[in-house]
């Protein structure tokens, strides 16, 4: 079971965040202030912290940037009932990996808070798995069963991105900028060439496959979901 810290000074709505995670199968901790909950940070493993900005003593920002300048890697959802651009950048500043506004959405907090567990426990094993098929981050290796393939640098950094985030569209510069280097002198047609060498690899893998997104990019599916539904 994930424990969860919240962090939030207003009791009813920590009730209320609180109730609708334990409803989920989470374990929720609640935590009064920024101070408080940095104090719980010290006596509790903790697997995501859902934070308020405005809170006496410490905020949301100071909270998340004390977090990170220790080195730790905890998914960090901020809540708050401002919803200004500069607001969010700032958050996104100081290290928070999602934002959500009040008044919080119950079934939009729980999707956000499981899209980043699920990106936290990727970053820690290095490593996605999706039925039978493994992608292995350390050695850049595909296994399926006793099949292994092991494959150059940009072609499996490219099919770890997509997979990470499945159904979720990704632009050719947004790949490029992320996989190159903003300074590459490749353009788009480098990434069409890395997808379809990838489609080539894996054409008659039945867990997933990478389809086009007309005008705009690139997307992994999940076969067996696809199928599912």
């Amino acid at each position: 079971m994930f424990r969860i810290l919240v962090a939030e000074d207003d009791a009813a709505t920590s009730r209320l965040f609180c109730a609708i995670l334990r409803r989920a199968g989470y374990d929720p901790v609640c935590a009064a202030d920024g101070a408080d909950a940095l104090e719980k940070l010290d006596h509790l493993q903790i697997d995501l912290l859902i934070c308020d900005v405005m809170m006496p003593h410490m905020d949301g920002f100071a909270l998340t940037k004390v977090i990170r300048d220790s080195g730790s890697m905890l998914p960090i959802l901020m809540v708050t009932a401002k919803s200004l651009p500069e607001d969010k950048y700032q958050g996104f500043l100081v290290g928070t990996d999602d934002y959500i506004t009040k008044p919080v959405d119950r079934e939009e907090m729980l999707l956000r808070i499981k899209a980043l567990l699920r990106r936290a426990r990727i970053a820690y094993e290095h490593k996605i798995t999706l039925g039978d098929v493994t992608l292995d981050y350390d050695t850049y290796t595909v296994r399926r069963g006793y099949e292994v393939q092991t494959l150059p640098p940009k072609e499996f950094l490219l099919l770890y991105k997509l997979l990470a985030y499945p159904e979720r569209t990704f632009t050719r510069a947004q790949l490029l900028d992320e996989l190159w280097g903003m300074d590459s002198d490749s353009d788009g047609h480098t990434v069409n060439v890395h997808i379809n060498r990838l489609r080539s690899r894996f054409f008659d893998w039945p867990e997933f496959e990478i389809q086009t997104v007309r005008g705009l990019g690139y997307r992994a599916v999940r076969k067996d979901i696809c199928d599912a539904k």
